[in-house]
């Protein structure tokens, strides 16, 4: 048997079964207690005078943790603090990061992770994840093999290709740390055991010719490989998930524009995946717009939308929207018609080259004949402000700025109260800041944001910034698929998971959150996953039927304490 496993009991606690002995056990994370070892456990183990002599609890080596990690410097500096931490002892390390979930989500996943994965052959010091090379199909199998998880062990896999992190673009092998990230999000917040999941980056070379320049590089020296071998290499570790992990459902992050609609589109049908930066990005913001349009007393078919930076997430975003007026009873076409996308080359509009996803979006050229522009021949932001007075802005455009004074007083003159969303990361590439959206509104626009703003203090109002983060999104919706073992994850799962997000929004105060606060992560995962495996159900896609979601959602969420020990 391996040296050690844990065994999920029917009460939804966990033993943990070791078979190793002395210093084995002590550089495993998964099953090293450190100081919480009993004096019996150090007996039977063989660590008995590998640790000091006192026996404390995890309560008390939590304590400890937090000093130090309150002693670090800077945020890369407590990433780096608890990215040790957690290759010593991982049931402590989710310990500390679920009871400071809300101060240390900034650190272990955005803004500050994108920091640690530009610097991550600088500081690499333990491999955590799967790496697997385009120059090495051969080697997909024998490398998710020597994890020693068996067909029934693995929920839920994120993988990454790199080519498109956060704001920071191409980051070749150092991607892999977004997806440690993303797991240990998935655990803090809904309780996915650490054991039952898996990172995997997927090499296939780098485009970034400073990583191609850095000696210290750990990832192929080679451009990224694009066309039929990325095809057949990214189909190829699909098959081998499948094959070896036929629960598990795929994660796929940060990848390229180019290529993250169409492996989601080729694969969506024929397993279950689920693409954070399309569905789970789409799914946080409608959850946002849904709550602002209840609190403005308004409907959602009669608003007008414009999505500024209408890429993988900004379309993702109004493809979810479309889908729910569609659910509402409104025509397809007519719930396209409220959406003004705009591109590289400005609005989306017939004639203009654009991405297959994109095409629904175009404008004909009929509608604009009658338009005043700022240039002939060009449609840009301020040119579609003027001519279709929108009443909710989308910003995934990563242009800094981009909503200035002047749109958007143009905005608020023609709409009571503006939906205003800024969503581009990091904070430095944000469309506009909180703080002037409320002034040039005189406080009346409803916002949320990608990054994390404090409270803003505005004619004597203060004003909680909603930060749309996919956390709140895409960990109940893993903790749902896996509860029910759906086999597909369908469009009608990723918008009951918005409207669950939405519904816990219930403050119509002025200035209140758009959307829930991150201390309240747990409870609002829960409550995600219990709409997801209840849709999955309705659906047809649900291969356990749930007898009682609420516990049996509860029951499946790991909580980061020691468990019962067996030694073998």
């Amino acid at each position: 048997m391996a040296n050690f496993s844990y065994v999920h009991e029917p009460d939804g606690s966990y033993t943990l079964r070791i078979a190793a002995r002395g210093r084995e056990v002590l550089t495993n994370p998964l099953c090293n207690f450190g100081t919480a070892f009993t004096r019996q456990q150090r007996i039977d183990l063989n660590v008995n005078g590998l640790l000091p002599s006192n026996v404390v609890t995890i309560d008390q080596q939590l304590k400890r943790v937090y000093s130090q990690y309150q002693g670090e410097s800077d945020a890369l500096a407590k990433y780096v603090f608890l990215n040790t931490m957690q290759d010593r002892n991982e049931t402590l390390f989710y310990r500390l990061l679920t009871e400071h979930l809300e101060e240390m989500l900034p650190i272990v996943y955005t803004p500050t992770i994108g920091k640690a994965i530009e610097t991550y052959s600088h500081w690499y010091h333990r491999p955590r994840g799967i790496f697997l090379s385009i120059d090495d199909p051969d080697g997909i199998e024998p490398a998710l093999r020597s994890y020693g998880h068996s067909s029934e062990d693995v929920d839920l896999v994120v993988v990454t290709d790199s080519e498109g992190i956060l704001g920071i673009g191409d980051q070749g092998v150092g991607g892999v740390a977004i997806a440690v990230g993303k797991l240990g999000v998935y655990t803090a917040a809904a309780g996915i055991h650490p054991s039952r999941a898996l990172p995997v980056v997927l090499d296939v070379g780098t485009d970034n010719i400073d990583l191609l320049n850095d000696e210290t590089y750990l990832g192929y020296r080679h451009a990224r490989v694009r066309g039929a071998r990325y095809d057949e290499f990214v189909d190829r570790f699909v098959q081998a998930i499948q094959t070896m992990y036929p629960h598990a459902m795929i994660h796929w992050e940060d990848f390229g524009a180019g290529n993250a609609h169409r492996i989601l589109d080729k694969y969506r049908d024929e397993v279950c995946t689920f693409n954070d930066d399309i569905q789970g990005t789409a799914a946080v913001v409608v959850a946002a717009i849904l709550a602002a349009v209840r609190r403005s007393g308004q409907k959602l078919a009669n608003q007008r939308i414009v999505v500024h930076g209408a890429g993988t997430a900004g379309i993702g975003i109004a493809d979810l929207l479309v889908q729910r007026m569609v659910n509402r009873g409104i025509p397809r076409e007519q719930a396209l018609s409220c959406f003004y996308g705009l591109g590289s080359l400005g609005l989306l509009r017939v004639g203009v080259k654009m991405r297959d996803f994109q095409e629904p979006y175009a404008r004909s050229a009929e509608e604009l004949a009658g338009w005043e522009l700022d240039t002939p021949g060009k449609v840009e932001l301020a040119d579609v402000v003027r001519n279709v007075h929108p009443t909710i802005m989308i910003g995934t455009s990563a242009q800094a700025g981009a909503f200035t004074q002047k749109i958007v007083k143009d905005v608020a003159s023609h709409c009571e109260h503006p939906i205003l969303m800024p969503l581009s990361n990091p904070t430095r590439k944000a469309e506009a800041l909180p703080a002037d959206l409320l002034e040039w509104t005189d406080g009346r626009a409803l916002i949320a944001t990608g990054s994390p703003f404090e409270p803003v203090h505005f004619n004597g109002t203060t004003y909680t910034i909603a930060q749309a983060n996919n956390a709140l999104v895409f960990p109940g919706l893993g903790l749902g698929v896996a509860a029910c073992r759906a086999s597909r994850v369908s469009d009608s799962m990723i918008l009951a998971a918005a409207e669950a997000v939405a519904k816990v929004v219930t403050s119509r105060e002025p200035g209140a959150s758009l959307l829930p606060r991150i201390d309240k992560l747990r409870a609002v995962s829960a409550r995600v996953a219990i709409a997801v495996a209840k849709q999955a159900q309705t659906d047809g896609l649900a291969t356990v039927e749930l007898a009682n979601p609420v516990q049996d959602i509860h029951e499946r969420m790991w909580s980061p304490d020691y468990p019962k020990v067996e030694v073998v």
